[in-house]
């Protein structure tokens, strides 16, 4: 089954992923935390390049966790698994009897493995039931939302969340549909997508229910909700020197990290003070220059890395109220 694990996925912007981290997590005692487990590429490779660390994988998958678990057994300790969503870092860090991160890793959206199994139904390529549930123990799945949200509900999801300017004549004809029989498999939204669409709109662009899958699978599982949540709950775990790198595979994600990382990177300071106050500097320190893609070589090979944007920082600073928490 390890072996399984390493070769269904190949690990996004691997090595740039090591050298950002790295930096932070050679002392003894060291912690990390891959907020995004998968199958557990990114973790190894965590452990092998940095033999004094402690890696916490979160994943609200428990077949992702088994993979990796099984793929990870050779770390003994040195690697421990949390069944959550990643925005329970303090969960996962009691897991390890830790208060701070040295590092940390997000590599958001679908993993490899949600996406090839068909009967997860997060793709459109394949024919399947409409569930798209990252954590099989969620109650809403994705044929469950088209089943139940209203017309306009459903033209707001697939506008906010898929960037579709077709959203509101597919959530007409979604509603339409199920008048008589419900939207329950991927194939069947296909056809509906594509007949909402007007035929020269379908004539580029790849697959026309790309966006609308996209819209639902970050409905369902709750997405940028958890992500807003997450960003500024990794910053604040970590210590001075610690350092968060996320991966992010759409604008809307890629949107929220880097508001968060600037205005951790810019002072608080009113413009034009000849002297800015410690507690007006800022209190990250930008690691990339802007949002950093895969190489061509990696997209290439590794097609699913081509719309990846990666975005690192590092704690320069606690802020004044972080002081008073840590000292209370």
């Amino acid at each position: 089954m390890a072996n399984d694990a390493a070769s269904r996925h190949q690990p996004v912007m691997l090595e740039r992923c090591i050298d950002l981290l790295a930096p932070a997590l050679g002392s003894p005692g060291a912690v990390a935390i891959d907020g995004t487990l998968g199958m557990g590429g990114h973790t190894e490779a965590l452990l092998r390049h940095c033999p004094e660390v402690t890696v916490v994988g979160i994943d609200r998958d428990l077949d992702a966790i088994a993979l990796a678990s099984e793929r990870l057994k050779e770390f003994g300790d040195r690697f421990v698994a949390h069944h959550a969503e990643y925005d329970d870092i303090a969960g996962a860090l009691a897991r390890v009897g830790a208060t701070s991160a040295d590092g940390i890793l997000l590599d958001l959206g679908v993993s490899s493995l949600q996406i090839d199994e068909a009967d997860r139904g997060f793709s459109y390529a394949q024919d399947a039931p409409l569930d798209m549930r990252m954590n099989r123990e969620d109650e809403t799945t994705a044929a469950h939302l088209l089943a139940t949200a209203s017309e306009r509900d459903l033209a707001k999801i697939f506008r906010d969340y898929g960037e579709e300017r077709f959203a509101p004549r597919i959530a007409r004809a979604i509603v339409r549909r199920r008048e008589t029989e419900p939207v329950t498999r991927s194939a069947d939204l296909v056809d509906l997508v594509r007949g909402a669409i007007p035929a020269a709109a379908r004539a580029k662009g790849g697959n026309p229910a790309k966006r609308t899958f996209q819209a639902l699978r970050i409905a369902v599982n709750r997405e940028l909700e958890v992500l807003e949540r997450t960003i500024p709950t990794a910053i604040e775990a970590t210590p001075v020197g610690g350092r968060v790198v996320v991966m992010s595979y759409h604008s809307l994600e890629d949107r929220i990290i880097k508001q968060a990382f600037a205005r951790g990177a810019t002072s608080s300071a009113p413009p034009g003070m000849p002297i800015i106050p410690d507690e007006d500097q800022p209190y990250l320190k930008l690691l990339t220059r802007g949002a950093e893609m895969a190489t061509e070589a990696e997209a290439e090979e590794n097609p699913r890395s081509k719309p990846v944007r990666l975005r690192a920082a590092e704690r320069t600073r606690l802020t004044p109220i972080e002081r008073l928490r840590r000292t209370s």
